[in-house]
């Protein structure tokens, strides 16, 4: 007898035929980008940190605020090209098996 989550699995495979398994050179490419993006992310948040370092030392609080919020900004960007460019990959790997 399958679980619920074998006879869901199931159903997505025949709904969508390309989210099968990925190899490990294709999970190896995915993992790169997260890798390139999580490097963007940090290098954002450090020269933003030393921004809000030179206006605290300054006290231009509101220029504290601008500047957090636009690390917020920043992050949810790369969190969503990150995704974009996991996708490219994702389809291309399916047009591969098709």
């Amino acid at each position: 007898m399958k679980s619920a989550y074998d006879l869901a699995m199931e159903r997505l495979a025949k709904s969508d035929p390309s989210s099968g398994p990925l190899t490990a050179a294709q999970k190896a490419k995915l993992a790169e980008v997260d890798k390139v993006y999580k490097s963007k992310l940090a290098e954002r948040e450090i020269f933003l940190k030393k921004q809000v370092q030179d206006a605290m030392a300054a006290q231009k609080f509101e220029e504290i605020e601008k500047i957090r919020e636009q690390m917020g900004s920043e992050r949810l960007r790369l969190d969503e090209e990150r995704e974009q460019e996991k996708d490219k990959l994702r389809k291309g790997f399916a047009s591969r098996k098709s």
